[in-house]
């Protein structure tokens, strides 16, 4: 209902599910490639594995796929319109997760440089950690990518 297409199309594409329908089924167009190259590359890998003697039963990540993807489309087939309506919401928490896990990471990469005799005074560089992010906030109304385009065709 969010997705009609506008008046000019109106002649070709007669319903929204004509127009969302590719949408919700390239997720199993994908899965079944996915399927297909397991089949065929997988049993390769668990051989030259099992020769190396890495893994104790390699075939058991090959069975757990098996039974993997027919739940996905399962999933999918039952699910789609809702993981479809919500998937800009999984984006936005999906995004703020992202940016706590890589204030983390630098923060745990500042860390790793300081020195262990003063570790204590060296604390204060965590203020550096939002410093990326602030950097963009304050410099993204210098970037137009319009402005640059332009100035380069001269």
């Amino acid at each position: 209902m969010l997705h009609n297409p506008s008046p000019d199309y109106i002649t070709t594409l007669h319903c929204t599910q004509e127009a969302v329908y590719p949408l919700y089924t390239i997720v199993l167009v994908y899965y079944a490639f996915c399927l297909v190259f397991m089949l065929l590359l997988r049993p390769l890998l668990v051989n030259k594995i099992q020769r190396s003697r890495y893994m104790p039963n390699p075939l058991e990540s090959f069975y757990a796929a098996l039974y993997f993807f027919p739940v996905l489309t399962l999933l999918q087939a039952i699910a789609g319109g809702l993981l479809y309506y919500a998937f800009p919401y999984i984006v936005l928490v999906a995004s703020l997760a992202n940016l706590i896990v890589h204030w983390f990471l630098h923060g745990y990469g500042l860390i790793a440089l300081f020195r262990e005799d003063q570790f204590e005074q060296d604390l204060n560089f965590l203020i550096l950690v939002p410093v990326p992010v602030l950097f963009y906030f304050f410099t993204n109304e210098f970037t137009k990518p319009s402005r640059i385009i332009s100035e380069g065709a001269k």
